[in-house]
């Protein structure tokens, strides 16, 4: 991997080693030179079929020691050569990858939609259920955890893309997406009694706790448990890692709501206790929330106190129907001063 090694070294600031660089590129050389010289013989002694396939080789040896640039050139000939439907798709599938690698959301998005159209031409059913794969991956590191929930449930049962991460990966990515973005009622029939999640969850670190401590309501254990997903899983993930303070905001105020729902008022001592932390931190984490709008409860502070005031859905609509009305009220108005003038 003599490009990447290279690319590392000027991103980090770090010294190169130019005899192990000059070695690793010898190397690559020497490798390069056999895919020219077996598609030159296909070339004179063989058919088109074997001299795409010799190009193939080495547009994927390019992938494989990271030359980006070399790479997509090596593909994007090669999607100019008469090849089949199932070879083109995968071919954009490796650009997918790539740019998964390199953290080019450009380069994944409109290969994504090129993959879309692509299949709906002539995909088989495998390479249906892969795309849904890459796409929820996609959607997960532009944090819709939502639409990635949806897409990696759906896949669950028929997923083969070993080639981005091992099963046990994929669950967890699962699990995690899908905790911050469905109804409990969904969590239950969808994860936690998904026979293909309870065969690999226990295998996973700290996951099967945290899944059910929400679940069931042990808030200690959920912040426990939290705590060491941030540090076993997602301070380690590619994808998860520039997301990863809102996504444990969101599930402390998840926490924090599914609980508070439960009473009209409650103490803050027993808040605190409920989760295992001091009072001065629940007074502190709760506020910020309120102030921010994302939890429906107010705190007396002299008394002790949580009150929790449930939204009134009409009462919603009213406001918003006053405050877009006036509004419009108001462009209306400065409408006909500039028509009278």
């Amino acid at each position: 991997m003599a490009p990447f090694y290279k690319v590392m070294t000027e991103e980090l600031q770090l010294p190169l080693d130019q005899a192990l660089y000059d070695s690793m590129v010898a190397n690559n050389e020497e490798e390069l030179k056999k895919f020219d010289e077996k598609a030159a013989n296909a070339e004179q002694n063989e058919g088109e079929t074997e001299v795409n396939e010799a190009l193939l080789a080495k547009a994927d040896y390019y992938a494989k020691i990271a030359d980006k640039e070399n790479a997509l050139a090596a593909y994007e000939n090669l999607l100019k050569r008469s090849i089949t439907t199932g070879t083109r798709i995968d071919i954009i599938f490796t650009y997918v990858r790539i740019g998964f690698f390199f953290n080019d959301n450009n380069l994944v998005r409109t290969n994504i939609e090129k993959l879309r159209e692509l299949i709906e031409q002539g995909g088989d059913w495998d390479r249906r259920n892969r795309l849904k794969v890459y796409e929820g991956v996609y959607l997960m590191s532009i944090r819709d955890f939502k639409g990635a929930a949806t897409l990696f449930l759906d896949t669950l049962s028929t997923f083969t893309s070993t080639e981005i991460m091992s099963y046990k990966e994929f669950v967890k990515y699962a699990v995690l997406t899908s905790l911050i973005s469905m109804k409990r009622v969904d969590i239950k029939k969808r994860v936690l009694d998904a026979p293909e999640v309870l065969e690999v969850i226990s295998d996973i670190p700290h996951l099967e706790d945290y899944m059910n401590s929400l679940y069931n309501c042990q808030y200690t254990q959920f912040f426990r448990s939290l705590a060491a997903i941030e540090q076993a899983h997602l301070r380690s993930s590619r994808y998860l890692l520039p997301h990863m303070r809102y996504y444990i905001r969101e599930m402390r105020i998840l926490a924090y709501a599914q609980l508070l729902e439960s009473y009209r008022s409650l103490t803050v001592t027993s808040m605190a206790q409920a989760f295992g932390v001091s009072e001065d931190y629940i007074d502190r984490d709760l506020y910020k929330f309120i102030a921010a709008g994302r939890l429906n409860c107010v705190i007396d502070k002299v008394n002790g106190i949580i009150e929790t005031n449930r939204p009134d859905a009409k009462n919603a609509q009213y406001q918003s129907v006053i405050k877009h009305g006036d509004v419009l009220l108001n462009r209306i108005q400065k409408l006909s001063r500039v028509i009278d003038v």
